[in-house]
C-alpha cells in the first residue's frame, strides 16, 4: 500500500502557492540607486543652472597680454626717434651742426624752436671752455712762454670766440632786463680776469681786446638802465663797488664803463652832497658846528 500515489493536494492550498522571496534573494537584489554627486569634470555644466543659489559663471576669455611674436623677424635700422635717444650731448650737437651746414635754411628754424639760453647755461658753457684751456697747458716751469702759448692756442681762441658770440645775446635790445645783463657781465668779466698772461706782448692783445669789448657792453647796459627811473636800479646790488673792483683788476681798461655808471648815479649825489657841504660850511662860520649833535651822558647821570 505504501507504493500508492500520494493523495492530491487540497484546492485551498493552490490559492497560496506563491512563495515569498527568501532572505537570500532580497539581499542579492540591488537597492535603489542614489543620484550621483556631480563630478569635478561637470562643474561647469551644473553651475549654469538658474536654480542653484551658488551658481558660478565660467571665466571670461581674456586676450593675450603680450604681443604675438612676429614671424620672420629680421634686422633693421633704428628709427630717428630711437637713434636720437642714444646720442650724447656732443654727438647731438655735431649732428645738428652738420644738418645746418648741409641745409642752411634749417638755421632759422632751429633758433625758433630752441629754448632761450639762460645765464646759468651760458656760463656753464664758458666755464667748460675755460677748463679745457687750463687743462691744455703743458708741464713746464714757465706757463707764460711761447711754447705754452702754442700748445693752448686752439683752446685759447675757442674761449675768446665764445665770449664774443655769447655776450651780444644778453645786451639790449635783445635782452630787456637790465638786471639779467648786469649779472651776466659781472660773471663774464671775472672769466676775463682769470685768463692767463703771456711773456710776449703780442699774445696779450686778445685779452686786452676782450676787456675793451666787455667795457663797451657794460656802458651800453648802464645807459639803457639809466633811462628807466633815472638809474634808480643801478643803486642796488652794489654795482658801483663791483664795477670799481673790475676796473682795478683790469688795469683801468673798464674806465669807460665805470665813468658811465658814475654819470648815471651823479644826479643822486649832486642832490645830496651840496646841501650837506653847505650845511657844514654854515655851521663853521656861525661857530655852531657840532652843537646840534645830541649830548652823550655817562655814569649815573
Amino acid at each position: 500500500m505504501n507504493s500508492l500515489a500520494t493523495p492530491p493536494v487540497p484546492p485551498h492550498f493552490h490559492e497560496h502557492s506563491r512563495l515569498s522571496p527568501n532572505r537570500s534573494m532580497s539581499a542579492s537584489t540591488p537597492s535603489r540607486k542614489r543620484k550621483a554627486s556631480p563630478s569635478p569634470d561637470r562643474d561647469d555644466e551644473m553651475s549654469t543652472s538658474p536654480f542653484l543659489p551658488n551658481a558660478r559663471l565660467p571665466p571670461a576669455s581674456t586676450p593675450a597680454s603680450r604681443k604675438r611674436v612676429r614671424p620672420n623677424l629680421v634686422g633693421r635700422p633704428l628709427s630717428v626717434e630711437r637713434l636720437l635717444e642714444t646720442l650724447d650731448k656732443d654727438s647731438l650737437t655735431s649732428v645738428l651742426k652738420t644738418l645746418c651746414e648741409r641745409h642752411p635754411s634749417l638755421r632759422d628754424e632751429v633758433v625758433q624752436i630752441s629754448p632761450r639760453p639762460s645765464i646759468q647755461s651760458t656760463l656753464q658753457v664758458l666755464r667748460q671752455y675755460y677748463t679745457r684751456l687750463m687743462n691744455s697747458f703743458p708741464l713746464g716751469p714757465n706757463p707764460r712762454s711761447d711754447y705754452s702759448y702754442d700748445r693752448v692756442r686752439p683752446q685759447w681762441h675757442e674761449l675768446l670766440d665764445a665770449l664774443t658770440d655769447f655776450t651780444p645775446h644778453f645786451l639790449p635790445p635783445n635782452e630787456h632786463q637790465s638786471s639779467t645783463t648786469l649779472e651776466y657781465l659781472n660773471d663774464v668779466t671775472q672769466i676775463i680776469h682769470d685768463l692767463p698772461e703771456w711773456d710776449n706782448p703780442q699774445h696779450n692783445l686778445a685779452k686786452q681786446n676782450a676787456y675793451e669789448e666787455i667795457s663797451k657792453a657794460w656802458a651800453s647796459v648802464i645807459k639803457e638802465a639809466s633811462k628807466r627811473g633815472g638809474g634808480y636800479q643801478l643803486q642796488f646790488n652794489g654795482w658801483e663797488d663791483k664795477l670799481r673792483v673790475h676796473n682795478e683788476k683790469s688795469g683801468g681798461r673798464l674806465r669807460e664803463a665805470y665813468d658811465e655808471l658814475m654819470q648815471a648815479l651823479g644826479w643822486l649825489r649832486q642832490s645830496n652832497q651840496p646841501s650837506q657841504q653847505q650845511s657844514i660850511r654854515q655851521q663853521l662860520f656861525s661857530n655852531t658846528y657840532g652843537m646840534e649833535q645830541p649830548m652823550i651822558r655817562t655814569g649815573n647821570w
